[in-house]
């Protein structure tokens, strides 16, 4: 009968030892890593060659109207700017994104869909990666011009 005593004291001592605090788990996870090795930078601003601040000013009319051709010719085909289509609504996404994550997405989208959580998380959603559209970083400035013009149009809900 001691046998059977010592035995149960020594599985419930193993129970409550593997029930310890994970306090040690939860201080590694405080802060993870960026994902795929990604720099704070670059999670916040996209992955591609625009690597520095976008300096914005007052909305230049004359490359917003640059931007509005190209958008038709490039981008109309697979984005409205309130309504999904075959990619999302870009209307308000100056206000979602920053300048230097807009343009990295036009100049770099095979790079941004393989490893940028947020570019992945669009795809996932969307069912389609954006294409490589050969847009110069004259022509990316001049869409996101014609972006900032769209900023307050409100996408219909999904």
């Amino acid at each position: 009968m001691k046998t059977v005593y010592f035995i149960q004291a020594i599985l419930l001592a193993l129970l409550f030892a593997g029930c310890g605090s994970d306090s040690g788990k939860e201080q590694a996870n405080a802060h993870p890593a960026p994902p795929q090795g990604l720099s704070e930078w670059q999670l916040e601003h996209g992955i591609g060659p625009i690597t520095s601040e976008v300096t914005l000013e007052a909305v230049n009319v004359e490359l917003a109207q640059q931007g509005q051709a190209l958008f038709d010719v490039k981008c109309a085909p697979c984005h409205k700017v309130d309504e999904r289509y075959i990619g999302p609504p870009l209307g308000g996404v100056v206000k979602r994104r920053t300048p230097e994550y807009i343009m990295n997405m036009m100049l770099n989208p095979d790079e941004m869909v393989k490893k940028h959580p947020e570019a992945q998380k669009l795809l996932a959603k969307y069912l389609a990666p954006m294409t490589y559209q050969n847009v110069s970083e004259a022509d990316a400035r001049a869409l996101l011009e014609f972006l900032r013009t769209q900023a307050d149009v409100v996408p219909k809900p999904e």
